[in-house]
């Protein structure tokens, strides 16, 4: 069994460990250095959106300053909670993306992590663009904090702290979220960043060096470049220090983001972990914010308002997948989710099949064909979506 997933007792509970890591490996990211409040320059606002720039780490001795858009909540004095938006290849700052979270009731900041301002062009104080070389470019342990992966941590950290320090926000309530580049940057900051309360990864995460889009950027580099590349910037290595509840959303057929890969991914915090794998998912900025699951999970963790449907370990016994379920709203449907387990995980074909769902189990007959790869989903009356994790059958 998985050991993040929920446990049934008298009644259904959220996925938790009981165990938490003694010390956290941070890696080239020194957290002492990087917690301290940046300098920050707020500019014009337009609809609700504020622009701002705010000093991060240097690049080769020289300052650099992150471009990000502010928002909070039209209406009240807060504190409110907030949220980092972390934006993943060919992204910038979204402003629509910080409106967003601001008209749910949160401050928000979202920062471009390439070296741009609000026109889409580098700054004067620019810091490593968001290119393939910035971020697998060789690289030593002298020159690691040239990185682009290392700059944009501590960009979102820094970031963390300015919104920390403002009296309009509460400072221990925020989270994160991130998505593709950025959902794998969420991955490690939630395993550095003990401050963080809430970390929801969409696409993004660890173990690219065994299954991902990058595969080929691993094979051109001598064996030493790989294992530095992987000891310091390959979110695995820090995920064991997430102890804060996460939200992982993914599809089945992401190109970048395999479904092998994230479930070793999902498999390593010691905190509580929920699923949400839906069928073919596309991949990209607005189907990575919208979904509704996102915004209801992080109101759950911290303004403690109802959470998403709950569902335990999947079980097959005789031919029939099974599972407990629960939550704060009916569910009202169940599916299986499967696929023949032949190729790669972005080509296979997922079918998916109706489920009976009582009122504290789901369960659905499995088809015969081996080797299969299954999971199954169920959806509550408000239209919310959670996942178990997928098994492999082999016979």
């Amino acid at each position: 069994m998985l050991k993040h997933l929920l446990a049934f007792a008298l009644s259904v509970a959220s996925v938790c460990s009981t165990t938490f890591a003694a010390e956290r490996f941070t890696g080239p990211w020194n957290m002492a250095e990087l917690t301290p409040v940046p300098k920050a320059e707020f500019g014009s606002e337009s609809a609700g959106v504020q622009e701002v720039y705010y000093e991060n780490v240097p690049l080769k001795g020289k300052p650099t300053r992150v471009f990000a858009y502010f928002a909070k909540p039209a209406e009240g004095e807060g504190p409110w909670p907030a949220m980092l938006c972390v934006h993943g290849g060919g992204g910038k700052a979204f402003s629509e993306w910080a409106r967003l979270w601001a008209k749910r009731g949160y401050v928000a900041l979202a920062m471009d992590l390439a070296g741009k301002g609000p026109d889409g062009k580098p700054h004067a104080d620019a810091g490593p663009d968001q290119d393939d070389n910035g971020k697998f470019g060789e690289f030593t342990p002298g020159t690691v904090r040239d990185m682009w992966s290392y700059h944009a941590v501590a960009a979102v950290v820094r970031g963390h702290s300015l919104l920390a320090s403002l009296p309009e926000v509460n400072k221990d309530q925020i989270g994160v979220t991130g998505i593709s580049w950025g959902g794998y940057l969420t991955c490690i900051l939630a395993g550095i960043d003990e401050r963080l309360k809430v970390a929801v990864p969409v696409y993004g995460c660890g173990f690219l060096g065994d299954n991902s889009a990058w595969l080929g950027r691993f094979v051109k580099m001598v064996p030493e470049q790989k294992s530095l590349w992987l000891e310091q910037f390959d979110p695995s290595k820090y995920l064991p220090g997430a102890t804060c509840p996460m939200l992982w959303v993914n599809g089945t057929n992401d190109f970048a983001y395999p479904l092998d890969s994230y479930q070793k991914s999902y498999n390593l915090p010691q905190g509580p972990v929920t699923l949400c794998i839906r069928v073919k998912m596309p991949h990209g900025h607005a189907p990575g914010w919208l979904p509704e699951e996102i915004g209801t999970f992080v109101d759950n963790v911290l303004l403690k308002k109802p959470g998403l449907p709950k569902i335990g370990t999947m079980t097959v016994v005789e031919g029939t997948a099974s599972a407990k379920i629960g939550g704060p709203a009916a569910v009202s449907k169940g599916e299986l989710c499967y696929a023949v387990d032949r190729g790669t995980w972005q080509s296979r074909e997922w079918k998916t099949v109706p489920a009976i769902v009582t009122r504290d189990t789901i369960q659905a007959k499995v088809p015969h064909a081996r080797p299969l790869v299954l999971y199954l989903n169920i959806t509550d009356s408000r239209g919310l979506l959670v996942s178990s994790p997928h098994v492999t059958l082999l016979k």
